[in-house]
């Protein structure tokens, strides 16, 4: 037999090199499997709720997962901040940590991981032992935030391409620094999924998402648009909606899941993949509780820490309530409420009363306020629970045609948003939620004067366009006093001693409907 040509040898092996690499990527006619754990929406639920939740029994789920299955791919679709109040004590630390030991392989940034400093945000990245995927945020320098696009994952005979979209809604609900840039939801997906497509070679993509699946207001880009939009899409995990889906929304050939809230429940999906495509995809949701999963050992140990640490400060009881300041599903988003008015008319005095400021009156996002405030004493850790957020106070002032300007907005505001307001006892109003259209508008007992300047309490959100209140910017004469909003209620009650809820028609919505 002649000899090969010495380039044609070294032209046939490379071939028969490169075959075999492909063919032991996915072995032709073989199916592969892929089990995806996902959670979202965490919001600080580092302990079990009447049951529910908590890190230490998700660990337990997990490690069940793990130790049945070879391959496993663990993630989050955001807003791992902001909640309950252990949490909220130690900047999420205690629940990152938890997420390491847990193995999380990736995450994405929801709108509430901007809720502090850009200096907090970047001291959680470097604390995460998992990567933050980013395709569409980028920093001051040109590189998209924690430095990952997008994340490859290497299994046998397949791989996986991982992306990460953060809504836009962020810089209207939250307080990004201003060095970061958020790009188009659409342009960024489309340029990742090309990229592990075409460069990276990826078998199946997976895009973390944290935008919803309810449109919230005109031009908000939700899953089931990216879904159409880029259908090269395999599998959305969605988050910020807090939906609770009994199976995956289909459009097209992509899947749209989500895990509900408070990691009550965790997603559970297993992939099966057939010549480097997705052949199936059974999915549901489990129930995180305490009757079924056991605390795990090393994360209950890392709790404890921060438990021993946070307990002694707060159970100190500050106060009595007479009766339960109801919350339900989200009461503050829909009308007046007990709670909502607490908390307004408690700013309203310690301004007046403190710091002797000439106050109109106060008013709150509805989205701010967290959980009822139940019959009993009242301890320090009721109060952060129902005011977890790290707003802080200020006075500032409108002209009354910009007063009506911020009506003009709040009549645009739907009910079950987060935008929707609570007021302090100065002001009166009608509310007609299907005409968009507030009447009988009072301050202080009377019509509002155009020429007059209004001075009112409200929190650094929305004084920074939060939650769409733009009309905010016009604010002059701003006094900051350097409080949180919980701080005031809590030196409200303390003056008191017993307080008891109340409503008195400061908001009239018609029709009155009860969430």
């Amino acid at each position: 037999m002649k000899k090969l040509p010495l380039f044609i040898a070294a032209l046939l092996l490379a071939l028969t090199l490169w075959a075999g690499c492909e063919s032991g990527r996915s072995e032709k006619g073989k199916t592969y499997e892929l089990i995806l754990l996902h959670t979202n929406d965490h919001h600080g639920a580092t302990l079990q709720s009447n049951g529910h939740g908590g890190l230490a029994e998700r660990a337990t789920f997990i490690k069940s997962v793990r130790a049945a299955n070879d391959n496993v791919l663990l993630i989050d679709a955001g807003d791992i901040n902001s909640g309950m109040i252990l949490s909220n004590m130690f900047h999420a630390e205690p629940d990152i940590l938890a997420y390491n030991i847990m193995g999380y392989d990736a995450a994405t940034f929801g709108n509430h991981e901007f809720d502090g400093t850009h200096e907090k945000l970047e001291k959680q990245i470097a604390a995460a032992e998992f990567p933050f995927v980013s395709s569409n945020i980028k920093t001051a320098n040109g590189k998209f935030l924690s430095d990952h696009q997008y994340l490859v994952k290497d299994y046998k005979g397949f791989r996986v391409g991982l992306l990460g979209i953060t809504t836009l809604r962020t810089l209207t609900i939250a307080n990004p620094d201003n060095s970061l840039a958020f790009i188009d939801e659409i342009k960024a997906a489309k340029e990742a999924v090309a990229l592990l497509r075409n460069k990276e070679k990826a078998d199946i993509i997976i895009a973390i998402t944290h935008i919803g699946d309810e449109e919230e207001y005109p031009g908000h880009i939700t899953s089931p648009m990216l879904a159409i939009a880029v259908p090269d899409i395999d599998i959305i995990v969605d988050g910020h909606s807090h939906s609770k889906f009994d199976a995956p929304i289909m459009f097209g050939n992509t899947h749209i899941v989500t895990a509900n809230e408070w990691g009550k429940f965790a997603g559970k999906g297993k992939l099966s993949i057939a010549n480097g495509k997705l052949a199936g995809f059974d999915w549901n949701l489990v129930e995180i509780n305490a009757n079924t999963y056991a605390p795990d050992t090393a994360i209950s140990a890392l709790l404890e820490f921060y438990i021993n640490s946070a307990d002694a400060s707060l159970k100190e009881v500050i106060g009595e309530a007479a009766g339960t300041f109801e919350f339900g599903n989200r009461l503050p988003r829909y009308q007046e409420t007990a709670i909502g008015n607490l908390i307004t008319d408690a700013n309203v005095w310690y301004f007046k009363t403190v710091f002797n400021q000439d106050i109109d009156f106060a008013f709150h996002n509805g989205g701010s306020i967290r959980a009822e405030l139940p019959k009993g004493q009242i301890t320090l850790e009721k109060i952060l629970t129902v005011l977890p957020y790290e707003n802080y106070l200020y006075a500032v002032e409108l002209k009354g045609s910009e007063i009506l300007e911020l009506f003009d907005y709040i009549a645009t505001v739907s009910q079950g948003d987060g935008a929707f307001p609570q007021f302090s006892k100065e002001v009166r109003y009608t509310f007609d939620i299907p005409n968009q259209k507030i009447s009988n508008l009072t301050i202080g007992g009377a019509p509002v004067d155009i020429n007059k300047t209004y001075r009112f309490c409200t929190n650094d959100y929305l004084l920074n366009g939060g939650d769409g209140y733009i009309v905010l910017a016009k604010a002059q004469n701003p006094f900051n006093a350097s409080l949180l909003l919980s701080y005031a209620v809590i030196e409200y009650i303390r003056s008191i001693g017993i307080i008891t809820p109340y409503i008195d028609g400061r908001m009239n919505v018609t029709p009155h409907i009860i969430n």
